[in-house]
C-alpha cells in the first residue's frame, strides 16, 4: 500500500485516522518532554482530546447501530427529507415508518406518513399552533383510527409543504388530543401527487408542479 492508498484509506475511516493521529501526538510529546515541557505538554493535552473524541464517536456509531437505543433514535430524528431533482425522498425510520417534518400553514409540524389513512389528521395542539378552525357549520365526522373510532372535524389548511411537496386548500381532519398527538399525511395529499412509490427504505414522492423546498430538521415526538 503506498502513500495515497493509505490516505485514501485513513480519508475513509476517519475514527481511524483521528486516532492514530492522536496517537502520534502522544509519542511526540513523549520525546519533546525533556527538552521542550510546555510543548509537550500541550501535545499530550491535544492527543488525550483526540482520544476521547475517538471514544465517543465510536459510541455514537455504536449506538447508532442499535435501533433499539435511546441514542440510535435521536440520530434517526435528524434526518430529514430529501430532494432530488423533481422527487421528495424520505427515509424510513428505525421504527418502521415514513416521518417528514412539514409546515401546516407555515408551522413547523411532525407528520406520519399513512398511507392507510384516508384523510390527512392532526391533533388539537397542532391545529391551534397552525391556526386551524373547523369549517362552518361542520358537524364532525366518525373516523377508525388504531385507538378505535373517533369524532373529528374538519378544518381546511392553506398550506403544508415538505420537501418538494405543496399541497393547498387541503381538508384535515383535526382530532381530539384523546385519541394521541400523531399528526399523519393521508391519501388526500398523496393523491393529488403526480405519483408515489416505496422503493426499500425510501419513500418516493413525485409532484405534479414542485414547491420551493424546505430543508429543515425536527425531533421526532409529540405535539
Amino acid at each position: 500500500m503506498n502513500l495515497g492508498e493509505l490516505g485514501r484509506y485513513l480519508f475513509d475511516q476517519p475514527l481511524l485516522a483521528l486516532t492514530i493521529f492522536a496517537i502520534l501526538l502522544a509519542v511526540l510529546a513523549g520525546m519533546l518532554t525533556a527538552t521542550r515541557p510546555r510543548l509537550a505538554q500541550g501535545l499530550r493535552n491535544t492527543a488525550y482530546l483526540g482520544l476521547a473524541g475517538a471514544l465517543l464517536l465510536t459510541i455514537a456509531e455504536l449506538a447508532g447501530h442499535n435501533t433499539r437505543s435511546e441514542a440510535a433514535v435521536w440520530l434517526d430524528r435528524t434526518r430529514p427529507a430529501g430532494v432530488e431533482g423533481n422527487q421528495t425522498i424520505i427515509s424510513m425510520r428505525v421504527d418502521g415508518h415514513f416521518w417528514v417534518e412539514a409546515e401546516l400553514n407555515g408551522a413547523p409540524t411532525e407528520f406520519l406518513v399513512d398511507t392507510g389513512a384516508t384523510y390527512t389528521g392532526v391533533s388539537e395542539k397542532t391545529a391551534t399552533r397552525a391556526g386551524l378552525m373547523p369549517d362552518e357549520g361542520d358537524e364532525g365526522m366518525l373516523l377508525d383510527t388504531a385507538n378505535g373510532p373517533i369524532v373529528a372535524r374538519k378544518a381546511t389548511a392553506s398550506s403544508l409543504r415538505f420537501g418538494g411537496i405543496e399541497a393547498n386548500g387541503l381538508t384535515v381532519a383535526i382530532a381530539p388530543d384523546t385519541a394521541g398527538e400523531i399528526n399523519v399525511i393521508g391519501m388526500n395529499l398523496l393523491s393529488q401527487l403526480a405519483s408515489w412509490r416505496v422503493e426499500g427504505n425510501k419513500l418516493i414522492l413525485v409532484p405534479k408542479t414542485a414547491a420551493p423546498q424546505i430543508r429543515r430538521v425536527m425531533p421526532k415526538g409529540g405535539i
